[in-house]
């Protein structure tokens, strides 16, 4: 199971999760996000330097690319799949976002199959990125395509009996997203949740 940590902008804040050795490390490249990456960002070395993006020029993309040396591009607005496959097509990971909720319809989703790596599946919203909120996992048991997908959506430490249960309904799920479930009043990480989730994560699920 991956362990993916979202929404990382403090310089400081960054290497200290990244001591844990998350194998995802979010960066958000939207600017009305109060988790905006606005400079530089320091080097990582055991975790993918992941670049979240909503309805992004893909000049701009590429730019962050290799401003921030990301090894994943994660696509969290309406992209088509036509743009997906033109970031694809550079070699970097790719990851889908889709916004669910019981009139989801993942019939979508074939379109996406040759222009992505993953998919992640969060909460619907009428706001653009992340809700902090979880939508219904039973939705999932519609998901009936190979490729596997990252949770995402509210996920904190008192989610764990409904991760075992999500982890029994044999998706293929290949990893958990967390963020704001783990933060501070300032939008930093909590270190110490996080390695305890972690740890459950390795252990239990």
């Amino acid at each position: 199971m991956k362990f993916k940590v979202c929404g990382l902008f403090n310089d400081q804040n960054i290497l200290r999760v990244a001591e844990l050795n998350p194998d995802y490390i979010g960066h958000i490249f939207w600017e009305k996000s109060v988790r905006y990456v606005s400079g530089e960002t320091p080097m990582i070395n055991n975790s993918k330097k992941t670049g979240v993006f909503y309805n992004s020029n893909k000049e701009y993309i590429f730019k962050m690319i290799e401003k921030h040396n990301l090894q994943c591009v994660q696509l969290h607005g309406d992209e088509s799949q036509d743009f997906c496959k033109k970031i694809y097509n550079t070699g970097v990971e790719l990851i889908k976002s889709f916004r669910v909720d019981e009139s989801f319809d993942f019939k979508l989703l074939n379109d996406y199959l040759d222009c992505c790596d993953l998919f992640l599946f969060d909460s619907k919203s009428e706001l653009p990125g992340g809700t902090g909120k979880t939508f219904d996992w039973d939705i999932l048991k519609q998901y009936n395509l190979k490729k596997e997908f990252f949770i995402s959506g509210g996920i904190g430490l008192d989610s764990v009996n409904s991760l075992k249960k999500l982890f029994k309904m044999n998706l293929p799920l290949y990893g958990i997203d967390v963020n704001s479930k783990f933060e501070d009043s300032n939008n930093r990480k909590i270190i110490n949740d996080l390695k305890k989730f972690k740890k459950i994560i390795e252990n239990e699920i």
